[in-house]
């Protein structure tokens, strides 16, 4: 066996035992000093590309996982206890294409004041987590998009959210006149430029009106389908 041979073994064995996605330093702390951690992984990649089980790499961190074109064969019917409600779903959208974002400004751009519930449904599915907080007065705590968001909804990186076109071809933003506001463009900082936003149906001036928490359909199980 060759020492390549070996050190291929090695991180595959590494990958396969992993409790959670493994970022490069992790995984190279695991490896021979004389492994080259990049070749082996593109080769690994490459020879799992076919197979069942596919490596990928997500947010930064490689993970052993099944192959996407496969899901119809291991999808089990779940019932799920809880659905997000459709402020769950808005704002969950809002926080992923404007974050980091305070809450202050998730409000403004829904035109209504977002409820504790909200935020609480969407941490404990863990899409959502606390970013650092705004160097302005008060410190407001700003929220972001976590690991596991990309993990759950099939996305190698936020480069790979659907772009304002494609949500309009799905009928997103007719149906949810909220998630139009996401096609204001991001400044570098993750701020809302505001341009391009539309004035929402139910905005006043300075005036928020209550969080509409009617139930809409979870968007988990529309991945899952």
């Amino acid at each position: 066996m060759t020492e390549h041979t070996e050190h291929l073994r090695i991180l595959e064995a590494v990958l396969f035992a992993a409790t959670e996605p493994l970022d490069d330093a992790s995984i190279k702390a695991r490896m021979p000093e004389d492994a080259d951690l990049q070749a082996l992984l593109i080769e690994l990649q490459e020879q799992y590309a076919p197979r069942g089980v596919n490596l990928v790499r997500v947010n930064d961190r490689w993970m052993l996982r099944t192959a996407t074109d496969l899901a119809q064969y291991l999808r089990t019917e779940v019932t799920l206890p809880r659905k997000l409600s459709r402020a769950g779903i808005e704002t969950l959208a809002i926080i992923a294409y404007h974050q980091p974002i305070t809450r202050a400004e998730i409000e403004d751009i829904r035109g209504v004041t977002v409820s504790k519930g909200t935020v609480d449904t969407l941490l404990e599915a863990g899409w959502i987590r606390p970013g650092k907080r705004r160097e302005t007065p008060g410190q407001p705590l700003t929220w972001v998009t976590s690991g596991d968001f990309l993990t759950h909804f099939g996305l190698e990186s936020l480069d790979a959210l659907p772009g304002i076109e494609e949500l309009k071809a799905a009928g997103l933003l007719d149906k949810r006149p909220a998630l139009a506001a996401i096609g204001g463009q991001p400044s570098r900082d993750g701020e809302d430029t505001g341009e391009n936003r539309p004035v929402l149906p139910d905005e006043t001036e300075g005036d928020m009106v209550p969080e509409d928490e009617e139930g809409a359909d979870d968007p988990r199980e529309a991945v899952r389908d």
